[in-house]
């Protein structure tokens, strides 16, 4: 039988990025017919402890927006200009799909298991309350997008 790489083969997030969040979170609203999401910032450096290729990035930040559908979660991301994983995309591709997300039990563990695997981890850090923690993992050559894991600590 298949495993993963991950342990776990269906996605629970769909990371989009844009250079206007305000505009994107009213279009995709529309579009679904639901309810437009708050834009809020990631976090403060000091909760998040954000690290951009190995090295600490405490300017990287990125206001994000999020739609809680049945079957998944559509996050819009617009990074502010300083260097991150967000920044890159954005920059190097423009508005689109960044990231599929699964959600692991051990963070920790997974990333082990990516890095076995040859993935590059570009970015990580704390969510902006401290009760989870996010990894993305450059993907690109081999699935066209990153890959990022999600762990809630509760």
């Amino acid at each position: 039988m298949f495993e993963s790489i991950l342990g776990v083969s269906v996605p629970c997030q769909v990371g989009m990025i844009t250079d206007n969040i305000d505009s994107a979170k009213k279009k995709w609203a529309e579009f679904l017919g639901v309810e437009e999401p708050e834009a809020r910032w990631c976090g403060e450096y000091a909760i998040c402890k954000t690290e951009y290729r190995g090295q600490p990035a405490p300017e990287a930040n990125s206001k994000l927006a999020f739609f809680d559908l049945p079957n998944i979660q559509l996050e819009l991301i617009e990074p502010n200009t300083a260097k991150s994983t967000w920044r890159d995309h954005l920059e190097k591709c423009g508005s689109g799909i960044h990231h599929y997300g699964y959600q692991v039990p051990d963070i920790f563990k997974a990333m082990e298991d990516m890095k076995a695997a040859g993935y590059t981890l570009t970015q990580f850090g704390y969510y902006g309350d401290g009760n989870g923690a996010y990894a993305y993992f450059d993907c690109k050559a081999d699935l066209g997008c990153y890959v990022e894991l999600l762990c809630s600590f509760h």
